[in-house]
């Protein structure tokens, strides 16, 4: 019964973070974030979202290959617009990896290996931006900020989907799935340089929207507050995004001296932005509708030589 509740649950739960927000704040805040997109900003966006997608492309090709499985990076660029256009405008923000990890595994001929390959893509993100935060908290712990590190790494592993009852077999299939895509010399370096690109990325469109909506607090000031709020936002009860981020923020620039309302105005400047940023994906969606897609042919299987019984 929970379980079948639980995704109108988190819609409920967003939906109503924006309101107390908006009661609290006043929708001034939400509309100061919309107006703050223009002609400088716009660019910027669609910028910004085609390197952080290509280097997440990257990522995905790199995982997907160590499973033994075909992903061009062209075919991973085209996938990955679509998958952040459905994860922005449909309700829990995960949709659309859910729809590139099951269209890539029928087109590989291995549904299951692709949908492992978009939980590992997904987790090398977050491990990055576990990284980031952790550093961020160490080099600075700012206990005025109203955030337990703890409730961050639960929201990261919830948002990906892993908090499921502890099963033997899964835990060992993933981990050697990781082994192989994941943690070996050809692959742990393109990994890590991709996500740390991306995760960089993100936080240059985070400055780009702080920046654009008035907040002129110092950089040094503003990104650990933008690194903690990319985390927030893999908690599980956001619309498109939109939820504990903005109410973190706000919360975070009182906490540091700085207007709530610009903290507001920021994390939707940034939804707003990252919207813009994934519009790319229309294009992929309807060519895709109208034209099709020919299906990956499996890598062929190795074929026994009857004078020598070894493969070839």
């Amino acid at each position: 019964m929970i379980r079948r509740l639980w995704p109108w649950l988190r819609v409920l739960a967003a939906v109503g973070i924006l309101a107390v927000l908006a009661w609290r704040l006043g929708t001034d805040a939400f509309l100061d974030g919309l107006r703050a997109i223009g002609p400088l900003t716009v660019p910027a966006a669609l910028g910004i979202g085609l390197a952080t997608t290509v280097f997440s492309a990257w990522r995905w090709c790199v995982v997907a290959r160590g499973l033994g499985l075909r992903l061009p990076l062209r075919a991973a660029v085209a996938d990955y617009y679509r998958a952040l256009l459905l994860n922005a405008v449909l309700p829990a923000g995960v949709l659309g990896d859910v729809h590139r990890a099951v269209s890539h595994g029928h087109r590989s001929g291995d549904l299951g290996g692709g949908v492992r390959a978009v939980l590992l893509e997904r987790f090398a993100g977050q491990i990055a931006l576990l990284v980031a935060g952790a550093v961020v908290l160490v080099a600075d712990p700012m206990p005025q900020v109203p955030v337990l590190p703890a409730v961050l790494v639960v929201g990261v592993l919830a948002g990906l989907g892993l908090l499921v009852p502890a099963v033997r077999r899964a835990a060992v299939t993933f981990w050697r799935d990781a082994r192989r895509g994941v943690l070996t010399r050809r692959a742990v370096t393109p990994v890590a340089v991709s996500s740390l690109a991306t995760v960089a990325g993100h936080l240059a469109l985070f400055l780009v929207a702080a920046r654009a909506s008035g907040a002129q607090a110092p950089l040094g000031v503003l990104l650990p507050l933008l690194v903690l709020a990319l985390l927030v936002m893999a908690l599980p009860i956001n619309v498109g995004g939109f939820g504990p981020r903005e109410a973190f923020l706000a919360l975070a620039f009182a906490a540091t001296g700085l207007d709530p309302a610009q903290g507001l105005a920021t994390s939707v400047t940034y939804g707003a932005l990252t919207l813009i940023a994934a519009l790319p994906g229309v294009i992929v969606l309807f060519s895709r509708r109208s034209g099709g897609t020919a299906p990956e042919a499996p890598p062929p299987a190795a074929r026994e030589d009857p004078r020598t019984g070894s493969r070839r």
